[in-house]
């Protein structure tokens, strides 16, 4: 997945990546479904992937969220949606006086729905939970690099 998007090459030594997330949503601090797919993709990439959920209200905290988009609703201000292929567009055109540049592509892939993880398996996560609010601040770590 890093790789195909761009990021691998762009940084060939990282070793760790840090996701800054909702505490709401299908990336909630809870949600089996996120961490189990977190450790899917620590394991393939190698990367020790450190994650800080906001808590919950407090979206305006990030600061990608509160400086992209609304760039991204004024881009798109007026002009209808029709498609998908439109939404990505009007995305993937967004600019800032910064420079700021806006990459966006549609996913066509089919995923299931109904999927449903077991607390079994949550145990088997390479999880680390910071000291401080470890529900919503905490780290997977690569299994192959263990």
């Amino acid at each position: 997945m890093v790789e195909n998007d761009g990021l691998r090459p762009a940084y060939p030594t990282a070793t760790e990546l840090l996701i800054t997330a909702d505490a709401g949503g299908s990336n909630d601090y809870r949600t089996r479904a996120w961490k189990i797919e977190l450790q899917r993709f620590a394991d393939e990439t190698g990367l020790h992937i450190h994650v800080c959920h906001f808590p919950p209200g407090t979206s305006k905290w990030n600061k990608i969220e509160h400086q992209l988009f609304c760039h991204i609703t004024q881009n798109w201000r007026g002009k209808p949606l029709t498609s998908f292929e439109t939404v990505v567009n009007r995305i993937g055109s967004t600019r800032t006086t910064k420079g700021l540049r806006v990459k966006a592509r549609l996913d066509k892939r089919q995923y299931p729905t109904g999927v449903e993880f077991k607390k079994a398996e949550m145990k088997e996560l390479a999880l680390r939970h910071d000291d401080f609010h470890g529900d919503w601040n905490y780290v997977l770590e690569p299994w192959r690099i263990q």
